[in-house]
């Protein structure tokens, strides 16, 4: 049996009276009080600790009694970057790391969602600036700050990446119809529509200053700019070859940046203030009425009212013989009496043909289809729920785009004269968004705007 070895902590002076003191365990057990003469440190060489161990050990409890016996009152409470620490701490002051260095810690602010009405709002748009993209977000999103973007997945990407609160982009044009890609990429990612509006379009011929239209040998823009003004470019007998860009207003910056002498650009007026271009011919798109409609995109949806015009955007797709299912979609609306203002086929990406046998004719292809609707109803109504609780029955996909406000802002004399700069500016016609909707009727052709 190994030997035991006792050893008793007393202090240089012992006090004959000595006053119970404290301890760490004091709390636990408030009516005990150990006398200071009773703490023993026995040694045992058996528990796997050598004696210099345990000679530290009883220094330590040795100055922590001497410590405790000798200070009159407790000890005033340790600062510790400027704030109190514990009570039951002997240090007086502990300096770290200034307060004004250390990172503020996240709050339930900082998750919250972005402020609404355009304040201080972050909208990614595809272009640069001087984009008609860039007015549709200056037109939805006032005092916002604009972030332009080379391709629209990138917008897609921002918002979802919370580098953007909100992307505005272009959906369909009066025009030249519907931008295709977008509607790809709306069911390729998750963001949800909060808003829409509708943008006149107003093109002018631009080129670097001094150069005559005769002189030109091409003129470059986006492509559904230079469908849209294909007839008035036949019209004024340019014999000029027409190429594609990946914007109006990126060609316009891209004439100016090379000093093409031959080569003009259909873009805004803003985009000729912006990069030192003149205006060659104002007003070429072949219908006055031309509008294109944006819609605006965020990471989480809006709560649907009934206390105004609402618009809901679905897609769908199906599995069965695509005309009778097809009508029944349309039935469901159309017996509960609501509108359709838009549909759109796509072709299905994962399963784009599908294959029929039959005995008697043979081996049929099909190809498969999405279609996106837009209805004049808000989710709120219980007639669209009920539409698309029948929808669902006999269609294998079903997604709500969203449900938001319709723009019913006039064209503001068929204008999209805002002029926003680095950050959007102040529009008394905003349009929605998540936000506020005017509720006046456009039923009236827009005069030709004199800028963007």
């Amino acid at each position: 049996m190994a030997a035991t070895n006792t050893h008793t902590l007393r202090s240089p002076n012992p006090n004959p009276n000595p006053k119970p003191t404290p301890t760490k365990y004091a709390h636990l057990y408030p009516f005990t009080r150990i006398p200071r003469s009773s703490i023993r440190s026995v040694y045992r060489p058996d528990a796997g600790f050598n004696r210099a161990h345990w000679q530290s050990s009883c220094a330590i409890l040795s100055s922590a009694a001497d410590d405790r016996l000798n200070s009159p009152s407790p000890s005033p409470a340790p600062s510790v970057n400027g704030r109190t620490a514990n009570a039951n701490s002997n240090a007086s002051s502990v300096d770290l790391v200034p307060i004004s260095n250390l990172p503020r810690p996240l709050s339930i602010a900082d998750l919250s969602p972005a402020p609404m009405h355009g304040s201080q709002l972050r909208v990614a748009y595809q272009g640069v600036p001087g984009a008609y993209s860039e007015a549709a977000a200056a037109k939805a999103y006032p005092n916002c700050e604009a972030i332009p973007c080379d391709q629209f997945e990138v917008a897609f990407q921002a918002v979802e990446l919370w580098i953007a609160d909100r992307a505005v982009l272009p959906v369909e044009n009066s025009l030249g119809g519907s931008i295709h890609r977008n509607y790809d990429l709306l069911l390729r990612h998750r963001l949800h529509i909060v808003g829409e509006v509708q943008l006149p379009v107003h093109h002018c011929l631009l080129a670097l200053p001094g150069v005559r239209k005769e002189y030109l040998t091409r003129v470059i823009s986006h492509p559904q700019a230079l469908a849209q003004c294909e007839l008035t470019l036949n019209s004024m007998g340019l014999n000029v070859a027409r190429e594609s860009f990946d914007d109006t207003a990126g060609a316009a910056e891209y004439i100016a940046a090379n000093g093409l002498r031959d080569t003009a650009a259909i873009a805004s007026s803003r985009a000729a203030d912006l990069y030192g271009l003149q205006v060659l011919a104002d007003g070429i798109q072949d219908d006055e009425g031309n509008v294109t409609r944006f819609v605006m995109l965020a990471r989480e949806p809006i709560i649907p009212r009934t206390d105004r015009p609402f618009k809901t955007s679905i897609v769908f797709a199906h599995d069965r013989e695509g005309t009778s299912v097809l009508f029944k979609v349309l039935s469901a609306f159309a017996f509960r009496d609501i509108s359709l203002t838009k549909i759109e086929s796509r072709p299905h990406r994962h399963r784009p043909i599908r294959l029929v046998d039959d005995a008697n004719v043979g081996t049929a292809k099909h190809f498969e289809y999405m279609f996106y609707v837009d209805f004049q109803a808000s989710m709120a109504d219980v007639r669209a729920q009920n539409a698309l609780a029948e929808i669902q029955e006999f269609t294998s996909f079903l997604r709500v785009l969203g449900s938001y406000p319709m723009d019913m802002t006039p064209w503001n004399g068929g204008s999209s004269s805002s002029t926003p700069s680095s950050s959007c500016p102040t529009n008394n016609n905003n349009s929605n968004a998540s936000d506020s909707n005017s509720n006046s009727n456009n039923d009236s052709k827009p005069p030709p705007s004199p800028s963007l």
